[in-house]
């Protein structure tokens, strides 16, 4: 469960941990919906070399973002055995009644490497930015929506704490692991369904500790009279720098060049 980095913050003095949040969250967007665009090598390609690039700028260790990988192995292996054994095509080889394509295993090959850049460019947002940027990025980039009503603070709020659990709620589940295995649970041995049983003195305990860590959380902001973003100020007001304006160029030159790909 440590393996996880998504929600995780690795700090650094980097280009990428300078940038503005908003800038941040755009590039991830972009990154994203690009991933959706490319439908060949060529565009998988620039989408690399971008990814690579962010990477190095970022000064987070390579081991330490590909460490976070290990989470969806099993989507990964689920999702690329459907595509080669359920696309139509030419075969390559058969498994008793399942035929593999040379269409499919093309196609498994592609939402493999797509599955894998969107868990790496979502990671690279959270290790770079803070909750609280976090939180200040998604408000100030939502904030047209506040004229229809939509409480965007609150949102942005949630978002982060969710984000910030995520690694909170991993290490209470690697020592309830420990606790049960030391007690004689084994969640290693046995089928599907036998794995799926010895994870209830898993789970009840950890929505305990879930529940328990959000009402402290919740108490914690009464006591300190937190009622929403509504009239407050910030420590620190977002506001662009040089950075920011050249990474808006990169990435939209990023994104033509995408299309362009396609």
């Amino acid at each position: 469960m440590r393996e996880i980095t998504l929600g995780q913050y690795y700090p650094a003095d980097s280009v990428l941990h300078r940038l503005d949040p908003r800038t941040k969250l755009a590039g991830t967007l972009v990154f994203l919906i690009s991933l959706f665009i490319a439908k060949g090598f060529p565009g998988y390609a620039v989408a690399t070399v971008f990814l690579a690039a962010v990477i190095i700028m970022s000064k987070v260790p390579l081991s330490f973002i590909v460490r976070g990988l290990k989470a969806i192995v099993i989507l990964l292996l689920i999702s690329v055995s459907f595509n080669i054994f359920l696309t139509d095509g030419t075969p390559i080889f058969t498994l008793g009644p399942l035929k593999a394509t040379r269409e499919g295993l093309n196609l498994a090959l592609f939402m493999g490497v797509r599955l894998i850049y969107l868990v790496i460019g979502s990671s690279i947002l959270t290790l770079t930015t803070t909750p609280n940027q976090l939180t200040d990025g998604l408000e100030k980039s939502l904030g047209f929506l506040k004229k229809i009503g939509v409480p965007v603070h609150e949102i942005a709020m949630m978002m982060s704490i969710a984000l910030r659990f995520i690694p909170i709620l991993t290490e209470e589940t690697d020592k309830i692991m420990k606790a049960q295995m030391a007690r004689g649970a084994d969640f290693e041995s046995g089928g599907i369904i036998k794995k799926a049983k010895a994870m209830i003195p898993l789970l009840v305990p950890l929505f305990i500790s879930a529940f328990r860590r959000a009402g402290d959380l919740a108490m914690a902001m009464e006591a300190r009279c937190y009622h929403g973003g509504e009239g407050r100020t910030k420590l620190r007001p977002l506001h662009y720098e040089r950075r920011d304006v050249i990474a808006y160029i990169i990435l939209a030159v990023y994104f033509v060049l995408m299309i362009i790909m396609k």
